[in-house]
């Protein structure tokens, strides 16, 4: 099971290198450029400062431990451990990150949005559900559209960039996947701690009138602690 589990998991990056050739950050001018830490520079660019190519080595390219689970006790029973520029500097300008999601039973990944990526998410081990909702239709007496799916281990959905989608364990077991996204640092803005967990606090005024429910539906929201899994 882990060498079939490794195995599949080593041919869905490959593919995702692949399908990620044209992705959504600007191309690189150079072999690489690896990031320099944002306390380190000087200047803020769009993406990070390079780092001198002559003082690079191959660690600035590596990280270890996708192969470990993510700790999943918290209320919405999920986990992303990230693999972007922030842990890879060497992905500085080329336009692909990855994560690894954990997932308890009954487990969610909140609805979010990537706003600079598309993903693409392989299921390893476990049954999910997932979704993503469409923008807002020009005609305006039409609702968004609802995609969902239910995947197994070893298939494959895409979110497309800046949607809201979700991924929900509906099985009895833990649950795992991996996906890649096609930014070095595509950015996560969960729907629920945004507009109810945001500091300082948006007004109960504009919820109230926004989601047509009475101040106290809002206030009790608002008191929530809103937990960020990544």
């Amino acid at each position: 099971m882990k060498m079939a589990l490794v195995s599949l998991t080593t041919l869905f990056f490959i593919a995702c290198l692949a399908t990620f050739a044209y992705a959504s950050d600007p191309s690189p001018l150079q072999d690489f450029c690896v990031a320099v830490k944002d306390a380190d520079a000087a200047v803020f660019v769009n993406g990070k400062v390079c780092k001198n190519p002559d003082m690079v080595v191959a660690e600035n390219f590596f990280f270890p431990g996708l192969n470990k689970s993510g700790n999943t006790s918290n209320p919405v029973g999920s986990r992303v451990t990230p693999v972007n520029v922030n842990q890879i500097p060497g992905l500085n300008t080329l336009g692909i990150s990855a994560v690894r999601i954990d997932y308890a039973p009954n487990g969610l990944n909140p609805p979010h949005t990537h706003p600079r990526a598309t993903e693409i998410l392989v299921v390893m081990e476990g049954t999910l559900y997932v979704g993503f909702v469409t923008s807002n239709p020009a005609n305006p007496a039409l609702k968004n559209k609802l995609f969902t799916k239910y995947l197994y281990p070893g298939d494959v959905f895409v979110f497309p960039e800046g949607l809201i989608h979700f991924q929900f364990n509906v099985g009895k077991t833990n649950a795992v996947a991996f996906a890649a996204l096609s930014s070095q640092n595509p950015g996560v803005i969960t729907i629920a701690n945004t507009v109810f967990g945001s500091d300082p606090p948006i007004n109960p005024a504009v919820l109230t009138k926004a989601f047509q429910v009475k101040k106290n539906v809002i206030d009790y929201l608002q008191a929530q602690f809103w937990w960020n899994i990544d």
